[in-house]
This record gives structure tokens, C-alpha cells and sequence, in this order.
């Protein structure tokens, strides 16, 4: 996203979901459906006549529904920058007035037609009891999105939490040991040193200074490779690293802090712990509407360092791909007793929130 949107706009858009999807309409749809079933349920008392109730109900109740779901597209942009409260009451107001002109419109109708469609009730009657059953299932539906979106954003808030302790989770081996092996070179080779000083500085801006929003898949290649440059300065010809990635639309969105984290720790605890190093294997390709990144690299046989860090880093990549991308979106880990290997497979969009 190129800017974080502030904290009441952010509530608003958890709670009032996109009326305009069709995922979204359906579900209204199914709900409308299931309030007219049990409507007809509560009211049927006549053997034989259950469907026909059942189609007279549902009739006006779908109308309702789909017409309310337009409204509530319409009105999205202006209800997003309303305020939560605000929101609330401007939803509820407006689809208690289509509520009610569609329960106006279905009385003349009667009037008129009588032989097909008959309401057994006054004329204030109707609309009242129209109005008392809309009131409680429209307040149950805003309450329902109001508990949804809080606990929408507590996981958001969590996951930026996670985030934020990634991006501090700068393990300070690595800065010491960048820091010594700068202070080498400034004897041996000068103008490296001061290149590796700036690739420091760039990865602890990237780290340190990134929003946790997404990326292109071009800066957050660029800010692994930065990682790699400064580690192989230390680990010299027993670090290797082998981008397969021509296939890779540089362009397409991936959340900020994926790629760099899984080098680290292939580095980290693969490479390292090998007497005699080894190669990290980064491949990517699009797989129609998905983009698919594996990362491999060699284990040492018998020997392991605490995985707590990996650990950490794993389950922030799963849940910020939750976030992103729901259940379209995976992070399986392959460990044997010679390789580990994380692949994500996420869907390619290039569309910037």
C-alpha cells in the first residue's frame, strides 16, 4: 500500500465489507434466504401452503437484500470516510428506509393484485411489523460486523506487532560480525569497505524503516541480494547463492520482509554450521494467476541451532499472507535430514492498495 491509512478510516473499511464483490453478495443473498425460511417457519400454519408462503417471503426479503447490497456499494466510499459510529447509523438509517418503501410497494401491490399476492394484515400493521423485524435483523447483521472487524483488527494488530519485532530481530551477531568485517577491509580494501558500509546501511533502512505493507517483488529481491553481498564479504567462497528468477514479474506485489528473512535463515542455520559451506538455491516462477518462490538450502547433518528465530519468522510470513491473501495463499516447509526448503505460493497482483 503506498500510505497506511489512519486508524479510523482502517476500523471503517474492516467493518463495512466490499458490497461490490460477489463473494460478498452472495453470502447476503444466502443470509436473506435463510431469514425468509425461518420467517415462513415461524409463521406457516397451514399444511400444504409452506413453499408458496415460503416464495411470497423470500420474494421480498431477496429484494431487500440485493437492493440493500447496491446501496451499500454506492455508498461505500462516503461511508469509509464517515467514521465507524457514523457508519453505523447512516447503514442502518438507509436500509430501513428501503425496508420500508419496499414493504410500501409490496402493500399497493396487493391492493392492486389481490388474487395473486395477499397480505393478511392492516396497512399499519404491516409496515410496523416490517419495520420491528428489519430493526432486529439489520442490528444483528451490524453487530455481527462489528465483532468481525474487532477481531479482524486485533490479528492486524497483531501481525504489525510481528512485523515490527521482525524488522528489530536483527540478530546483533550479524551486525557485529558486518561491522568487524568492514573494519578488516577498511585496512585491506577501502573502497569494498565503503561499499559494504552502504549496502549495510541500505538493508538496515529496509529493515528498520519498511511500513509492513507489500512490496514489488523487484525491491524485495534487491534488499535480499544486499544481505547476501554483506554475508558473503564474511563467509567468502563458502557461501554461494543461485537466483533462478528470470521467470518472476518484477512487478508483481509480495508483503515487505518475506524474501530477506528466509535467506537469513537458510544462511543461518544451513550454511554456516557446513565446514564446508554450501549453496542457497532461490527460485521463482508465475504459474498462471500465481507466483510461486522456493528457497532451499543444505542442512548439516546432527547439528542445529535454536530455531526459535526461524520459528518467528515462519509464522509472520503465514499470518501476513493470511492477511493478504486469505486461503489463496500458501507457505508450505519441506525439512529432511540434507535440505530445507520454504516455498510460498501467492497470487500475482500488481495493484497497489
Amino acid at each position: 500500500m503506498a500510505a497506511k491509512p489512519d486508524s479510523e478510516n482502517s476500523e471503517t473499511q474492516a467493518y463495512l465489507p466490499d458490497f461490490c464483490a460477489a463473494g460478498t453478495v452472495f453470502i447476503v443473498v444466502l443470509i436473506a434466504e435463510l431469514v425468509a425460511i425461518l420467517l415462513t417457519l415461524a409463521a406457516h400454519d397451514t399444511p400444504g401452503m409452506f413453499m408458496t408462503e415460503l416464495a411470497k417471503t423470500s420474494m421480498l426479503i431477496l429484494w431487500i437484500a440485493i437492493l440493500g447490497a447496491v446501496i451499500m456499494c454506492l455508498a461505500r466510499d462516503k461511508l469509509q470516510s464517515a467514521g465507524k459510529t457514523r457508519a453505523f447509523v447512516i447503514s442502518f438509517i438507509m436500509l430501513e428506509l428501503l425496508c420500508l418503501a419496499l414493504a410500501e410497494i409490496a402493500y399497493q401491490i396487493t391492493r392492486i393484485f389481490a388474487q395473486l399476492a395477499i397480505i393478511d394484515d392492516t396497512h399499519s400493521g404491516y409496515l410496523l411489523r416490517t419495520v420491528a423485524i428489519s430493526s432486529i435483523v439489520i442490528a444483528l447483521a451490524m453487530r455481527y460486523l462489528y465483532v468481525s472487524s474487532e477481531w479482524r483488527r486485533s490479528i492486524e494488530l497483531e501481525a504489525q506487532a510481528r512485523i515490527s519485532a521482525l524488522q528489530a530481530l536483527i540478530r546483533p551477531h550479524f551486525l557485529f560480525n558486518s561491522m568487524n568485517t568492514i573494519a578488516s577491509l577498511t585496512r585491506t580494501n577501502p573502497r569494498q569497505a565503503e561499499e559494504a558500509v552502504e549496502d549495510l546501511s541500505d538493508l538496515l533502512r529496509a529493515n528498520l524503516g519498511g511500513s509492513g505493507d507489500r512490496t514489488s517483488l523487484k525491491e524485495e529481491l534487491e534488499v535480499a541480494a544486499i544481505y547476501q553481498r554483506i554475508e558473503k564479504l564474511r563467509l567468502g567462497d563458502r557461501l554461494n547463492v543461485r537466483w533462478d528468477i528470470a521467470d518472476l514479474p518484477m512487478r508483481a506485489l509480495i508483503p515487505s520482509l518475506t524474501i530477506q528473512p528466509l535467506l537469513e535463515n537458510a544462511i543461518y542455520h544451513g550454511i554456516e554450521l557446513l565446514p564446508d559451506g554450501g549453496e542457497v538455491t532461490v527460485t521463482g516462477i508465475r504459474d498462471g494467476e500465481f507466483i510461486v518462490i522456493t528457497i532451499s538450502n543444505p542442512v548439516a547433518p546432527g547439528i542445529q541451532r535454536s530455531k526459535d528465530g526461524n520459528k518467528m519468522a515462519m509464522s509472520n510470513i503465514r499470518q501476513r499472507f493470511e492477511l493478504a491473501y486469505d486461503n489463496r495463499a500458501t507457505v508450505d516447509v519441506a525439512d529432511t535430514d540434507t535440505k530445507f526448503t520454504v516455498t510460498l505460493r501467492f497470487p500475482y497482483d500488481e495493484t497497489r492498495a
